[in-house]
């Protein structure tokens, strides 16, 4: 951890000392690294709940079949809204990507 802790402030180190088109360029550089992270995280993130979404889903109706129409309706209301804030990370990621703020 140490380790990438220093890389880190190294890198930063060199954008700093650069002039403004160099660190337009860095900051760019780091954009795209920050959205593909965020990305990656939060699919990860949806993946894991859709997963457990569905084994629970698959469990109550294994107990109980009576309910099995109920519970589906259930999940897919909880999958979209999963869904959902995965989307809003893509929409985060493109924003970093295209209209990035932090450029002037």
């Amino acid at each position: 951890m140490k380790k990438i802790v220093l890389l880190m402030l190294a890198i930063a180190s060199a954008a700093f000392a650069a002039d403004a088109a160099v660190a337009n360029e860095t900051l760019k550089a780091y954009s795209v690294l920050a959205a593909g992270v965020g990305l990656g995280l939060a699919a990860l993130g949806g993946a894991i709940g859709m997963g457990n979404t569905a084994a629970a889903t698959i469990a109550g109706t294994a107990r109980n079949p009576g309910l099995g129409g109920k519970l589906m309706t259930t999940m897919f209301i909880a999958l979209a809204m999963i869904e959902a804030q995965v989307i809003y990370a893509l929409v985060i990621a493109m924003i970093a990507l295209y209209a990035n703020p932090f450029l002037g």
